[in-house]
């Protein structure tokens, strides 16, 4: 399907959406589907719930911002069980403001354009159609036409709350269109849409002398008071402002706290009561969600303006912190890459990982915890296994600083330096080191970081680098080592049937003569030494492996290669041992001879076809493991 079927195809959509009839056609569709007639919260809520919710480690994980925000579940999960859920539910939390206050680069905003891009989608479904009164500016609910008096029958009748009062325009439609039949007043559906000013509001403070409280209210038309003859008509009033065109939907105030006083004071009505004033009309019924976002600067300057107290308690803050995820870290930054103009340059594998254990590494607290240092840390916020370390505590970790993430590097500043790195190299391919090159020149220019944390950051930076030195070793390593897992299992079953005859205290066949022999202590220890493993602590290691494997054989399971995270590593390590010196040989041959030319390729080839690099960082990466083998 070509882009003009595609805009056919949206067109006859659009058309097949549009509905109209009269408010006792409504009133038959709302017997049969009450959800039609939800709250602006309920509906954000039931949008949210719908995309799909999974529950992973006993957090909740909302599909609805999986692709687009990483690493936060748990704000997002206290930002949908503490505020969307009981607001749908008609709690007193949707009286309140919802205040995002995080630091720069976040992820405010990436939510609240989530919230509006997915209400415009929500709006037209069935889940989540709405229906205003036709020809209204503001959209306004149909069941705002049931008289006060009548409204208790009404939820007898059909089990739907009415809150709110019929707007001063529609209530003198009411009565020079259709002479007080409400019956007969038209309805229609409609999709909400920020571009078209429909359901979805959005106001930027600017400067104060020039900006006017008609941004947010409407206006009075003075080009019609000749006409209508005076200002109290609602004809002669435009219901244009934000305020009036987020009804029944959401309204984003950006930097909200930067906004001149009688802006916010206006909200006070809004969130407390659900209306407004505008001109000269009684107050005018609103339903909507009011999210804003600042950062923690100037929310703490906020809070500490005693002027501003009538506000406090009318605010729901919602802390959204950096995320503190390794991994998701990386996936951060792909899509940021992805949706700029670097999308062709190839970055070689790790180089994001690099960027994203500097940036985590500035977001963490020191732990207090006796034997976890930063590094640990940050392994077991990614959910890594960490030897002598468990879920409680990691737990512990996450209770002993409650606002961890609100400081530290942001996401622009390494996609900032990435795109330094790319102009700087001049190649279409940039690797590990080019990154945190550029990372570590780009710190002095960066204005908002003291003295203090400049040095700071540049020890993580050498820790990102040593890091990044044991994965560089290991891809080479697994590179060079031919058919590298079958040779990794071949060595592990050797070891494990070592284990098994010296635990049992048994012999082993040769498999070549079948003589029985002592197990091969030399073997085992050549492994075991890989890790760290004493002579004292071998015999408590090898009865731990046979612990394991007999635990995964009581569940049927088969205990493999990746059962067991540190006789990998000690497994891993033993056969690059094995093969240090031919590495080291073959890389740092400045004119290799034949063989080692054929080895280099060989390599090279492993490197691009399995691993993900181009030809270019798989020699970078080779020459630079030889000079670390070199060292």
């Amino acid at each position: 399907m070509n882009i003009l079927d595609k805009v056919k195809s949206y067109r006859e959509e659009e058309n097949r959406l549009k509905w109209e009839g009269t408010f006792a056609d409504y009133l038959n569709i709302i017997k049969e589907r009450p959800e039609v007639a939800q709250t602006a919260h309920s509906r954000v809520y039931n949008m949210v719930k719908s995309a799909g919710v999974e529950e992973r480690d006993g957090q909740k994980m909302y599909e609805f911002f999986g692709q687009e925000i990483f690493g936060l579940e748990t704000a997002i999960e206290r930002l949908v069980e503490e505020y969307f859920h009981p607001a749908a539910r008609r709690l007193d939390v949707r009286k309140r403001i919802l205040l995002l206050m995080g630091p720069v680069s976040g992820g405010k905003s990436t939510i609240v354009t989530l919230l509006k891009r997915g209400l415009e989608q929500f709006s037209r479904t069935d889940e989540g159609a709405v229906f205003a009164i036709k020809g209204c500016p503001m959209h306004e609910d149909p069941l705002h036409l049931i008289p006060h008096h009548l409204r208790n029958d009404f939820y007898e009748e059909y089990g739907i709350r009415i809150e709110g009062s019929l707007s001063p325009l529609n209530t003198m439609r009411l009565e020079k269109e259709y002479d007080g039949r409400i019956e007969n007043v038209m309805i229609e559906r409609i999709t909400f849409s920020e571009d078209k000013r429909v359901g979805i509001g959005t106001f930027t403070p600017s400067d104060p002398k020039s900006q006017d409280i008609a941004d947010l209210t409407g206006s009075i038309d003075f080009s019609t008071i000749g006409e209508f003859g005076s200002e109290s008509d609602p004809r002669a009033y435009r219901f244009d402002g934000e305020l009036n065109k987020a009804n029944r939907g959401m309204m984003e105030f950006q930097e909200m706290l930067k906004l001149d006083e009688k802006f916010l004071w206006n909200l006070l009505s809004l969130t407390q009561e659900g209306n407004f004033k505008a001109g000269r009309f009684a107050l005018i019924s609103a339903d909507e969600l009011i999210v804003a976002h600042t950062n923690e600067t100037e929310y703490r300057s906020f809070i500490s303006n005693k002027k501003n107290e009538a506000l406090h308690s009318r605010i729901i803050v919602m802390p959204i912190p950096y995320n503190l995820k390794m991994s998701q870290e990386e996936l951060i930054y792909e899509k940021m890459i992805k949706e700029s103009d670097m999308a062709h340059v190839h970055i070689a594998p790790h180089a994001l990982k690099a960027a994203a254990i500097f940036s985590v590494l500035t977001r963490l607290e020191v732990p207090k915890k006796q034997g976890v240092d930063l590094i640990k840390k940050m392994r077991l916020y990614d959910g890594e296994n960490v030897e002598g370390f468990n879920s409680v505590d990691l737990e512990e970790l996450k209770k002993e600083f409650p606002n961890e993430g609100m400081n530290g590097i942001d996401p622009r500043y390494i996609i900032n330096r990435i795109s330094s790195a790319i102009i700087r190299k001049e190649v279409p391919s940039i690797n590990a080191l080019d990154v945190l090159r550029a990372l570590k020149d780009g710190l002095d220019q960066h204005a908002s970081i003291s003295q203090e944390d400049r040095e700071k950051y540049m020890n993580y930076i050498a820790v990102a680098r040593r890091e990044y030195d044991d994965i560089a070793k290991n891809e080479v390593q697994k590179a060079f080592v031919y058919s590298y897992e079958e040779s990794a299992k071949t060595l592990m079953n050797n070891y494990l049937d070592n284990v098994e005859a010296f635990c049992n205290k048994n012999k082993i066949l040769d498999p070549l003569t079948g003589e029985e022999m002592n197990p091969d202590e030399k073997l085992m220890r050549s492994i075991e030494e890989q890790i760290g493993i004493s002579e004292n602590a071998k015999k408590a290691f090898r009865e731990e492996i046979l612990i394991r494997i007999s635990a995964y054989a009581r569940k049927g399971k088969r205990f493999d290669y990746n059962s067991h995270e540190r006789l990998r590593e000690a497994i891993q390590k033993k056969l690059f041992a094995d093969l240090k010196d031919v590495v080291k040989i073959t890389t740092s041959s400045k004119m290799p001879d034949e063989s080692q030319l054929k080895k280099i390729n060989e390599v090279v080839a492993r490197l691009v076809d399995e691993h993900g690099y181009n030809t270019t960082s798989a020699n970078e990466l080779l020459q630079y493991v030889g000079s670390l083998l070199n060292r």
